[in-house]
């Protein structure tokens, strides 16, 4: 996922020094900043640890049976350190992790574009599988049909779980134009394989159009990047050029960005208050970020409605539950990731690194949704959940490769041409033909950039719409909870 980062960079470049020269120092941070009683003790036991760490480094390097690289105990002391946390965004960054961090943050880089998570746990009942968090928009992997919630078990054949972050970054990641394999699995059966054809990934930002035959307007923010803001402000003097009365925000399947975009986002629609707040043990990390009146340019009797899902993660889950909190926007769609953390990246030298969670985000009621997410107000599904035999019958119809050979026989299907194939496959496999129409329309269309909706199949953005236009749209929005009445909610049902 993307780490949540302000724009203080000369600040946080001291802070990055001063933390380095600490660690490389050998100094435990916990000593410079614990506050309580105990704070001798745990100097003394820091200390202790320390210098066992240095008498085993010095040890192994000196009367191991081979001549060992210090590199490579240095690499595994850091990564066995950041892992045993048990913080899957703590990690240690190597050269090529940095290497990937730096073009993904410069806007593109070689690969198949999936935003990626994987568990620091591995065990026999929960295999550390890696975890599709969000396709990214018109990528290899979107346009191959990688879905949000995908589970990655192998790549070109070998178990993720078996292998950490970096290495799995390492393969999925090469030369423009090389294919990579991956095997999937979706829901509880549903495995396949999926071959990607690397590609230059370009990070986008934002896309928006009016609804076709509607006064809404439509805009789905990709990433929260320092564009972001601008974008948003593009689209909605589109919007109001074509005198659009209603906005629909789609952040399904973002995986967040920077805190001050998403700041940024949010102050055009709420004119006070708190729209995020850090709260960390560090006083330097705690902060509040707040409305500003001069900012806010979207009227306040224009009906919002925010489409969410499983991949809208961190950043998106600040606009949403500022929104949320604020009854400025009504929310569609699915549970959201659940990632409320902020992590900076600490810069050990030129080559290597390491990220470190630093604070934790708040919505301005006051709740952290980490590891919890945020629920719609109306929840709506685009597929419903397969059962057992139409698991098998997908998973049947992919090894089949029925789509990839309709398509040889017509390249350039028309919507007829897309309807009428869709019935003879979902007929042959007893599947929905929403999906395959879906499926195969994806197929078509992936020479060409993916086009701002698809209203066959995007059940979620349909309700959305009609939501939005709703003469009841001001009485739902007034029923609506923020995210501290449904936690009470939640704790006063388990206390019963």
């Amino acid at each position: 996922m993307e780490e949540l980062n302000g724009n203080k960079r000369e600040k946080n470049f001291k802070k990055i020094a001063v933390i380095s020269v600490i660690f490389i120092g050998l100094l435990c941070a916990s000593i410079c900043f614990a506050q309580n009683k105990n704070q001798t003790e745990n100097k003394a036991s820091s200390f202790q640890y320390m210098k066992k760490i240095n008498s085993v480094f010095d040890f192994v390097q000196q009367n191991y049976v081979d001549e060992l690289d210090p590199k490579i105990l240095y690499e595994g002391a850091l990564k066995g350190m950041l892992d045993a946390i048990g913080d899957p965004y703590t990690v240690y960054l190597d050269e090529d992790y940095m290497r990937d961090l730096t073009d993904t943050t410069a806007g593109n880089f070689g690969g198949v574009g999936l935003s990626i998570t994987k568990a620091t746990e591995n065990t026999a009942e929960k295999p550390a599988y890696v975890e599709v968090s969000s396709p990214i928009e018109d990528s290899p992997g979107a346009k191959a049909g990688v879905q949000s919630g995908d589970l990655i078990v192998a790549v070109e054949g070998r178990p993720t779980d078996e292998m950490t972050m970096n290495e799995v970054l390492a393969v999925l990641r090469g030369p423009v134009g090389t294919p990579v394999t991956i095997t999937i699995l979706r829901g509880n059966n549903m495995r396949f394989d999926v071959k990607i054809v690397r590609a230059l990934i370009e990070v986008p930002t934002a896309k928006w159009g009016m609804i076709e035959g509607t006064k809404t307007g439509y805009v789905r923010l990709i990433e929260f990047t320092p564009e972001t803001p601008k974008r948003l402000q593009d689209a909605l003097n589109s919007f109001e050029e074509n005198g659009y009365d209603s906005l629909i925000i789609d952040v399904r399947d973002n995986p967040g960005g920077l805190i001050t975009s998403v700041v940024n986002v949010v102050d055009k629609f709420v004119d006070s208050g708190v729209i995020v707040s850090t709260k960390s043990r560090l006083a330097f990390e705690n902060q509040e970020f707040k409305a500003t009146r001069d900012s806010t340019v979207v009227k306040q009797d224009i009906p919002v409605v925010v489409l969410i899902n499983k991949g809208s993660a961190s950043a998106s889950e600040i606009l949403s539950g500022s929104l949320k909190d604020y009854k400025r926007a009504y929310l569609i769609g699915e549970k959201t990731y659940g990632k409320g953390s902020v992590q900076q990246v600490i810069e050990l030298s030129k080559v290597d690194g390491f990220k470190i969670t630093m604070a934790r985000y708040y919505t301005p009621s006051d709740v952290n949704i980490d590891k919890i997410g945020i629920p719609p107000d109306l929840e709506i599904l685009n597929l419903e959940k397969m059962s057992d035999a139409e698991e098998k019958n997908y998973v049947k119809m992919m090894e089949d490769k029925v789509i990839d050979q309709a398509l040889e026989k017509n390249s350039n299907m028309s919507e007829a041409d897309i309807k009428k194939e869709a019935g003879i496959i979902a007929a042959k496999y007893g599947l929905d033909q929403r999906l395959i129409r879906r499926l195969i329309r994806v197929q078509v269309q992936r020479a060409k950039p993916t086009p701002l909706y698809d209203l066959d199949f995007d059940l979620q953005l349909n309700k959305a719409i009609e939501v939005v236009n709703s003469s009841k749209f001001d009485s739902m929005l007034k029923k609506t909870k923020t995210l501290k009445q449904l936690q009470k909610d939640a704790e006063e049902k388990d206390s019963k």
